[in-house]
């Protein structure tokens, strides 16, 4: 069977009204066989088996560390809001400076370590 011969089958078995047995008579007479060894299809059905158990452990996987990343965010949120409920108790204010623990008169020597002068 010429190659152009083969394409028009293979374009032809795509066709909805096609009947897929005269389009597996036409291979068989040009010498085309469809035999498989022994264990063939329990080969196959293993192994669709086997990614589909791996596909089921990525989403577990995903699951569990979206249920890591929640807990981590969510305590990471309440040391924050307890940090700043601690500074407005001890300095009275929640201003940049007291979020920094920079006080009134740390400013003049910050401002002179920073720039040096």
């Amino acid at each position: 069977m010429k190659i152009s011969e083969l394409k028009l089958l293979i374009i032809r078995s795509l066709d909805r009204d096609s009947d897929p047995a005269e389009a597996s008579r036409k291979l068989e007479e040009a010498g085309v066989s469809y035999k498989f060894s022994e264990g063939f299809q329990d080969k196959i059905l293993e192994r669709l088996a086997a990614s589909g158990n791996t596909v089921i452990r990525e989403i577990e996987s995903v699951r569990n560390l979206n249920n890591v990343f929640y807990r981590i965010a969510l305590t990471g949120v309440a040391a924050i809001v307890i940090l700043l409920i601690s500074i407005f108790m001890v300095q009275g204010s929640l201003s940049v400076d007291s979020f920094l623990g920079l006080g009134t008169g740390y400013d003049e020597s910050l401002l002179y370590l920073l720039t040096g002068n």
